[in-house]
């Protein structure tokens, strides 16, 4: 069970955040010409089918991390996800700060993950 409770939960939060990345983002691309009202109303329907993939996805991986845990691992997802959007889709240009960032992220799950001084 802890096997697959890993894969659910990895996997779903990999992609449900394709799905949020796209609700919250996509939009300055392709709907940049439309009323913002009309593109509030497309993400929230992009982010619904988010939502049903990750409640299950936390929920699978509440049964192998605490809630802490689990936030700093969606926000490691969230960054591998996020960069090769903004770097192929939305074609920005990567800096540093890309890498300075996921960098303070593995010392988020460093210290998350580490045993408790005792």
């Amino acid at each position: 069970m802890t096997n697959i409770s890993a894969i659910v939960f990895v996997g779903g939060l990999m992609l449900s955040n394709v799905f949020m990345t796209f609700a919250w983002y996509g939009h300055l691309k392709s709907l940049s010409d439309t009323p913002w009202f009309v593109a509030a109303l497309i993400s929230w329907g992009i982010a619904f089918f988010e939502y049903m993939i990750q409640v299950p996805a936390n929920r699978a991986g509440h049964m192998l991390f605490n809630v802490a845990q689990l936030k700093i691992v969606q926000e490691v997802i969230s960054l591998t996800v996020f960069v090769p959007f903004a770097i192929f889709y939305l074609r920005e240009k990567p800096s540093l700060n890309y890498l300075y960032a996921g960098i303070c992220l593995l010392g988020a799950v460093f210290f998350i993950f580490r045993t408790p001084a005792s």
